[in-house]
């Protein structure tokens, strides 16, 4: 007699009744049939890991294939290739010192926005609001949050260009500004 748990009916039931359309689903996946089937696999494994408490979901299909949906985004984060910065970026420190510096113009022009504008860019840009939480604390819709603050941000710009002189250089960068007095 094995030591081993049996697997639960409910399981091997939910398994049969899927497995080939998750099977399917996976290869169109990945394009690739052995990824699959290893993906296969482990969503088994999952899926036995349960235990009886499998048997209580309402809905094994959408189970399986949100296990699987997981498995997959799990899968590309692990395997995310990262693109190596080209060397010229990091050499440009004159450029990055400019926009440090504009930081200092930044407060003053942003107070003399309008208050609406200002607001929602202290609020989202600044302190890292979403704009659907802006939206929904202001009693708006998401799509007129976008667009204030695509016209708050274009007059912060106009701002910056005009009242701190900046000067962008050919590719549109900050190359180099002239503070305002106080």
């Amino acid at each position: 007699m094995s030591d081993k748990p049996a697997i639960p009916d409910c399981v091997l039931k939910a398994w049969n009744a899927n497995e080939e359309e998750l099977s399917h689903w996976l290869l169109h996946q990945l394009a690739d049939s052995d990824n699959a089937a290893d993906s296969l696999h482990d969503i088994f494994i999952k899926a036995i890991s349960q235990g009886k408490s499998f048997c209580n979901i309402s809905n094994p299909r959408a189970w399986l294939f949100q296990v699987a949906r997981n498995y997959l985004i799990d899968t590309y984060r692990k395997n995310k290739k990262l693109i190596p910065l080209p060397d010229d970026l990091a050499s440009d420190e004159k450029a990055i010192a400019a926009v440090d510096e504009l930081t200092q113009c930044l407060p003053r022009v942003l107070s003399e926005l309008n208050p609406d504008d200002s607001d929602i860019i202290r609020r989202c840009d600044i302190e890292g609001m979403s704009l659907q939480a802006y939206a929904e604390a202001h009693q708006l819709t998401l799509s007129a949050t976008k667009s204030r603050i695509q016209r708050a941000r274009k007059r912060l710009r106009d701002g910056l260009l005009l009242s701190c002189k900046v000067v962008l250089d050919t590719q549109g960068q900050v190359c180099c500004f002239t503070p305002r007095k106080k």
